[in-house]
């Protein structure tokens, strides 16, 4: 609930902001929503423009300060950055889900909590120990010291939530605990802030002013709830399902919201103020709150911020420096400011170390909740303005910005990898499932058009009573307009505002195939909002939750029923690269030609055509595990096509020989549970031949499962990889889905559980 107000009036400008480097490791503030657009924070060049233009370099010589940059281009510049902070607190209002306050756990709470009270608690004890036996200050700096215990003690929801982000641990464990337990403390900070602008409010005005200036705020606030919200739902009522809100509602938004910033600034409360609760008071998520965003976003981000970070860049004079061994009061505020500090660091690791989590994380939380950045230097800058804090403790105040900005980020990445969890210890495939073990598949949903081909794939693998499918649903959408990612799990059978109409078809859809295979099928349905660049995490995390064997993925691109490409999805591409390297299981991307989508092998009497390329390997051999459970089914025709290298070639190792003339063993035999398997042998010389053959024969089936083979060198595909266009699929699962072929068979490309440690 971050403070902070830059007055209109600038003189001597000095340096201050967080220092995210600008580097990959530790550029903590380079935020790009969903829809890709940078949203870029404090960053090293505009740290550095600042120090530069500041009294610390530039300004401190006289020609540059009365000449070159003087009172009157400061003061635009600081209106300008005035109205940047006031839009990117609005922006961030918007973003919030007050909602999480109810989904928060206890040890969020506890942890929220702590690192508030706790360093307060002790700031507060040690400013009266060094005031009362050290140091002898003046009644007004006596006076001034627990405002800026205060505000060194918050931890902002924003700061926190674009340090994850830009970490890419948005969505992990640790992430949602930071994110839970940030919105706790920024709650509880932002009221001890509001409570102590009033004390100061009641000391340097008169009881009339005070009264005036509390009532406006008390009042804003119940306007906010009780009349500008229920008009929110109102304009989302108003918007058709599927539809953008009209602009003529969001520019009145806008308005409003400018509106809402002149006259909290006129009432004492700093422009930023009301934008902030007035963002709050607008529904986060489409459609409203992504209409939002997206027409301001790169107006705020590109332009209005940068100037912000520059114009408190400029304040810092770090020459005032040299005046801190006579000066009692920035001594006292920089020995409160390193025990506040390492209070709230350790504060914030003693809960999750309770909990019995694993000191490493518990270090990366304790870590993140420690660490300051924008809001942080927004208030300081506001104290520096009102006189509060005087220059040298500004300058200190801004040191402890830029170390925790430019040393948590390393730290973070350093003790904390999320995909370390995914390492299996145990093998998840369906190789090695007993026989009769139920098969745990983890289906992936985009939007509709992705149900009727994993529907009918689903089908395929003969669920039975004696061969039974645990099927688990995971509808991924994208997060839009909201800063905390949702996890809905519709087993649990919560009302909120978070999962409202999100997943109703895709329950339905699949409620509809558990009914047509009663007693043989179990279904749970997840729903995942989440930026797509880490919904892997979501995904690898149920997989791993659950001890699901398959992952089936749709595969980006789309084919309309003609066999032309219908559309493609860059972020869907990136999501299935992410769950191939990280899997904790196998993974299966199912290339959806058109045809599988619309046949039903649930209609009684229809047939089905199924295809294993077989050219050998581990990924191979899980395409036959597949494979097996579908002899289960009379309607369904089974071919298995060993493409063989020419007798002169030596194709893989031994081992992997006898393991593949194993599993081959039944289907060459005819020899696998009740079914009818048709098997051949094909001998191919180069790539060339290898393409010829699947030329002439994918116009014969329905489907067809080939393994993946990332880099595996063989004959049969020597001359393939060269014009490989999409790397995920392998060579011969890109030759399948090439636009070059036109084919009605839909290809699923299997890849084995990669990490696996004994």
């Amino acid at each position: 609930m971050a403070s902070g107000n830059l007055t209109l009036t600038l003189k001597n400008m000095t340096q201050c902001v967080e220092f995210p480097p600008h580097i990959h490791s530790a550029g903590i503030f380079s935020y790009k929503t969903s829809s890709g657009i940078p949203y870029t924070l404090p960053n090293l060049e505009m740290q550095m423009t600042g120090i530069i233009l500041g009294p610390t370099l530039l300004g401190h010589f006289k020609f540059f300060g009365e000449y070159l940059f003087n009172v009157n281009s400061q003061e635009i510049l600081g209106v300008l950055a005035e109205f940047g902070y006031g839009f990117f607190m609005f922006v961030i209002g918007v973003k919030m889900d007050l909602g999480m306050i109810n989904r928060t756990g206890q040890k969020a709470l506890c942890v929220g909590v702590a690192c508030v009270v706790a360093p307060l608690v002790v700031g507060m004890l040690v400013q009266t120990k060094l005031t009362s036996s050290f140091f002898n200050l003046t009644e007004q700096e006596m006076f001034r010291l627990p405002f800026v215990t205060v505000i060194n003690c918050m931890t902002p929801f924003p700061v926190v939530a674009l340090l994850l982000e830009e970490l890419k641990i948005l969505n992990s464990e640790i992430g949602r605990l930071g994110m839970s337990a940030a919105l706790v403390s920024d709650i509880f900070s932002g009221f001890m802030q509001f409570v102590g602008k009033m004390v100061k409010m009641i000391k340097e005005n008169s009881r009339e002013d005070t009264i005036t200036m509390v009532g406006a705020s008390i009042g804003y606030i119940i306007v906010v709830v009780a009349l500008l919200r229920p008009a929110m739902y109102w304009v989302i009522k108003q918007t058709p399902e599927n539809r953008p809100v009209k602009k003529t509602y969001v520019n009145i938004i806008i308005m409003l919201m400018l509106t809402s910033g002149v006259l909290s600034h006129m009432y004492g409360q700093g422009f930023h103020f009301g934008p902030f609760i007035f963002g709050l008071a607008v529904p986060a998520g489409p459609p409203l709150g992504s209409a939002i965003e997206e027409k301001l976003n790169l107006f705020v981000s590109d332009v209005l911020l940068p100037i912000f970070v520059t114009a408190c860049s400029m304040r810092t004079d770090f020459w005032s420096l040299k005046y801190l061994s006579t000066d009692a009061y920035t001594q006292v505020n920089g020995i409160l400011l390193v025990i506040v500090l390492v209070t709230k660091f350790f504060a914030s690791i003693v809960p999750p170390l309770y909990c019995r989590m694993p000191f490493s994380d518990a270090l990366a939380i304790a870590l993140i909740l420690s660490c300051k950045g924008i809001v942080n230097l927004s208030a300081y800058t506001d104290y520096r303005d009102n006189l509060t804090i005087s220059d040298p403790s500004f300058a200190l105040a801004i040191t402890s910005v830029l170390v925790t900005a430019t040393f948590v980020p390393i730290a973070v990445k350093y003790l904390y990898d999320p995909s370390r969890k995914y390492a299996g210890y145990q093998r998840r495939n369906m190789m090695h499932l007993k026989p009769n073990a139920e098969l745990k598949i983890l289906s992936c949903i985009h939007r509709s058009a992705n149900m009727p081909a994993v529907i009918n794939l689903l089908d395929a693998a003969c669920p039975s009573k004696e061969n039974p499918i645990a099927v688990y649903v995971l509808h991924l959408i994208e997060l839009v307009g909201r800063a905390s990612p949702v996890f809905i799990s519709h087993q649990m059978q919560r009302k909120s505002s978070s999962n409202v109409s999100y997943s109703d078809n895709v329950i339905l859809y699949f409620n509809h195939f558990v009914r047509e295979n009663l007693g043989a099928v179990s279904l749970s349905t997840f729903t995942s909002i989440s930026a797509p660049k880490y919904m892997h995490e979501d995904i690898c995390t149920v997989a791993l939750d659950k001890l699901v064997s398959l992952i089936v993925l749709p595969f980006h691109r789309r084919w309309s029923v003609d066999g032309s490409v219908e559309s493609e999805d860059h972020n869907t591409r990136i999501l299935n690269c992410s769950v191939l390297d990280r899997a904790p299981c196998s993974v299966g991307i199912l290339v959806d030609r058109g045809h599988l989508g619309q046949s039903s092998i649930v209609a009684p009497g229809s047939s089905f055509s199924v295809a294993i390329i077989f050219l050998g390997g581990k990924d191979d051999r899980e395409a036959l595990a597949f494979g097996k459970r579908m002899t289960n089914d009379s309607t369904i025709s089974l071919t298995v096509i060993r493409l063989v290298a020419s007798a002169d070639e030596v194709d893989g190792s031994k081992w992997d020989n006898v393991l593949d003339a194993e599993e081959l063993k039944g289907f060459r035999y005819n020899d696998v549970r009740e079914g009818f398997v048709i098997y051949l042998e094909e001998v191919v010389e180069d790539g060339p031949q290898t393409a010829l053959l699947l030329r002439s024969i994918v116009d014969d089936y329905d489907l067809i499962i080939v393994g993946r083979r990332f880099n595996v060198n063989s004959p049969q595909t020597s001359g393939l990889s060269e014009w490989s266009e999409f790397p995920e699929l392998g060579t011969i699962g890109d030759l399948l889905a090439s636009p070059d072929i036109t084919c009605r068979a839909s290809v699923l490309v299997v890849q084995q559980q990669k990490m696996v440690t004994q």
